[in-house]
């Protein structure tokens, strides 16, 4: 796909997300602010299914440092950054590391079908009614916590990321 036409999917990706997703203030959608207030605090708890019907939730992984990923099938930078959180997963899970991943598709087909073609080996959620989405005010795909032993979020990142990068692993690395 050439740099015009990814622009355009991620541009229409933001705008339908955007949409999709209300703020609890003004019935809009959420702004880059509102996901600022999460800086800090402690990541909301929630309880969703993984693709095999398994309740997950995250304060299940409580003392344990967790990548949290809000992502889509047909999001271009999500898929083409699945590759990179399975190599990190695969270095650094054995040390305590949990990936996990929430899909927003509008069916749990669409990551059952990516997750087997693509050999995912971290845990992938199906957020179906979107609620884990909302609560994390996620205004683009696709978009990144990392959080804490404690359950608090230390940084956002937003976009595709080489996550199995040297520097990405340190950040990480000193968590643990």
């Amino acid at each position: 796909m050439t740099k015009i036409g990814t622009a355009f999917v991620v541009a229409a990706a933001f705008l339908w997300l955007t949409a999709m997703a209300p703020n609890s203030q003004s019935g809009g959608p959420y702004s880059p602010k509102e996901i600022d207030k999460l800086d800090r605090q402690k990541a909301p708890d929630f309880a969703l299914k993984d693709l095999r019907g398994n309740t997950v939730r995250l304060s299940g992984l409580k003392g344990k440092v967790v990548l949290l990923n809000f992502w889509a099938t047909w999001c271009p930078p999500c898929v083409a950054e699945m590759p990179q959180l399975n190599k990190l997963y695969k270095k650094l899970g054995p040390r305590g590391l949990h990936v996990v991943a929430v899909s927003t598709d509008n069916s749990i087909g669409y990551p059952r079908e990516f997750v087997s073609k693509n050999g995912i080996d971290f845990t992938v959620l199906y957020d179906e009614n979107r609620t884990v989405t909302r609560s994390y005010k996620v205004f683009s795909m696709p978009t990144t916590f990392l959080i804490d032993k404690n359950g608090i979020i230390i940084e956002k990142f937003f976009g595709d990321y080489e996550w199995a990068d040297t520097d990405m692993m340190k950040k990480i690395e000193k968590l643990l």
